[in-house]
């Protein structure tokens, strides 16, 4: 007899989430976890953004969603945030920033914030929330890297460079917390409708070379990143750790697609 429920090992009910990063596919996120039962509490710099997620997740059944503005970049602020929060089985974290430039062009300015945000912030968050979810024995943390942890394109260097940064410390905090129970994962969209792709998207040549890139020929909606994330989050993925699911399309597995003439 199994030990898991088959019927509930995708819910998320009884458990805490927090989501750092609430914009774009990080309000998809939110709103997924919740709608798997979770009580989510939404983390962003902005406080408006936080707080217009978390009034999205307005619960009948009563559960406390809440929403803090909370900068990733003032670590200490972090470690304070945790410990208010106590108690949380799921992490998620998707506050990142690129700036499109070519190596040479990069200012040290530039280098710093992208390596900030997206390297330096998820490695002190982790470090915030794990302790406790150790002591518990329990949790589930869920970094969103990037196709572009395994491939690149000019302009892409840095951004790069740290999502597959992101991608070896989660390995790395799988492997160390793993015999504690806790696991440690990665999602990594291809090209998705956000905001943040708007000037990319309004290029049509551009827009259709991304699109045509994947194997379904087309970018990903933010709501397509949530379903990886809750099965990750779940019981459902309780013997997967140090993992990057990859949500990109089929981007990465057909490597430049050219569909070449037959016969």
């Amino acid at each position: 007899m199994t030990s898991l429920d088959y019927a509930q090992m995708f819910r998320l009910d009884g458990r805490h989430a927090v989501v750092v990063g609430c914009g774009g596919i990080g309000a998809e996120i939110a709103a997924g976890l919740a709608a798997q039962g979770a009580t989510v509490t939404c983390l962003d710099k902005d406080r408006a953004v936080a707080e217009a997620t978390r009034d999205r997740l307005a619960d009948p059944a009563g559960r406390a969603h809440a929403a803090y503005p909370v900068d990733v970049l003032d670590a200490p602020s972090v470690v304070r945030t945790a410990e208010q929060l106590g108690d949380v089985d799921v992490l998620v974290l998707t506050a990142a920033v690129n700036v499109r430039k070519r190596l040479l062009d990069y200012s040290a300015e530039e280098f710093e914030r992208v390596v900030g945000l997206n390297l330096r912030a998820t490695f002190d968050t982790v470090r915030a929330f794990a302790p406790r979810m150790v002591e518990r024995g329990s949790g589930s943390v869920v970094a969103l890297t990037s196709i572009r942890a395994l491939v690149v394109e000019p302009g892409q260097g840095v951004y790069a460079a740290t999502k597959a940064g992101v991608m070896q410390l989660v390995r790395t905090f799988a492997a160390e917390l793993g015999p504690a129970g806790v696991r440690v994962n990665a999602v990594a969209p291809g090209v998705v409708e956000t905001p943040l792709t708007e000037q990319i998207r309004a290029d049509e040549a551009w827009e259709r070379a991304y699109a045509d890139k994947s194997a379904l020929g087309r970018w990903a909606r933010p709501e397509e990143m949530v379903g990886a994330v809750c099965w990750l989050a779940s019981d459902a993925a309780s013997f997967v750790t140090g993992s990057q699911v990859m949500v990109d399309g089929g981007w990465t597995a057909v490597d430049g697609r050219f569909t070449p003439p037959f016969g």
